[in-house]
């Protein structure tokens, strides 16, 4: 007899008692497991603890504790490739999106995305991809990568030296905001091949997901904000 997948499992946390329960009803009928809701960052990170989950759907202005300094404890303690975190907010605001991709969250939404995206969105990232287009990555990166504020700069250029050649070159391009598919014609590579590139790169650096690979490969240097896809 075939073994069926175990459910996708979700925790959602924001202060909102409809928003939770929206957003509860549609991925409860996508076959998603909420396993707990939050009313605060706080409760998130304790519903993470006791329940395990695979995706966490987290708002950022919470009572208590907001949601990006929730999101940089729940992923200082889980496994980088078991857990995902997906910022949710009303606020279109890039600080509050470059601040979430630094705590490690692998997605943004808006709360007026439709129910078909929200489904699509959890199991994307659960699958181990990043949830943003590579221009809006981009952009965000390129405005704040220069702010005067300490990064543990010698630890990732050291990890950097791991890297091969051909792993820094598709390091320097997937900053630039390319797709597998792009990187492959670029690279004269076939899909496959750059895939395991890409794994190997996020692999060697401890990296949850291609935001996060973005987001070092401009905090290092490898790559200048000012640099254009030529």
């Amino acid at each position: 007899m075939t073994r069926q997948a175990a459910p996708l499992r979700a925790v959602i946390a924001d202060d909102q008692a409809l928003v939770r329960t929206g957003f509860g009803m549609i991925l409860a009928a996508d076959g998603i497991e909420v396993t707990a809701e939050a009313a605060d960052g706080a409760e998130a990170v304790a519903a993470v603890r006791r329940t395990h989950p695979d995706v966490v759907l987290m708002d950022i202005r919470m009572p208590r504790m907001d949601g990006i300094e929730a999101t940089r404890q729940i992923l200082a303690e889980a496994d980088p490739q078991n857990l995902r975190v997906i910022i949710l907010t009303t606020y279109d605001l890039d600080h509050y999106v470059y601040a979430a991709l630094t705590a490690g969250a692998s997605g943004f939404l808006l709360k007026d995305v439709t129910p078909e995206h929200l489904v699509a969105a959890v199991r994307l990232v659960q699958s181990g991809d990043a949830l943003l287009a590579p221009t809006i990555t981009r952009r965000l990166i390129e405005r704040f990568a220069n702010r005067e504020e300490p990064r543990p700069t010698a630890t990732f250029h050291r990890a950097l030296s791991d890297l091969t050649p051909r792993e820094l070159e598709v390091l320097r391009l997937l900053a630039t905001g390319l797709s597998n598919a792009e990187l492959a014609d670029r690279l004269f590579l076939s899909p496959t091949t750059v895939k395991t590139h890409v794994g190997r790169i996020l692999s060697k650096l401890n990296l949850r997901d291609r935001v996060q690979a973005v987001v070092l490969a401009y905090e290092t240097g490898l790559i200048s904000p000012n640099a254009r896809d030529a």
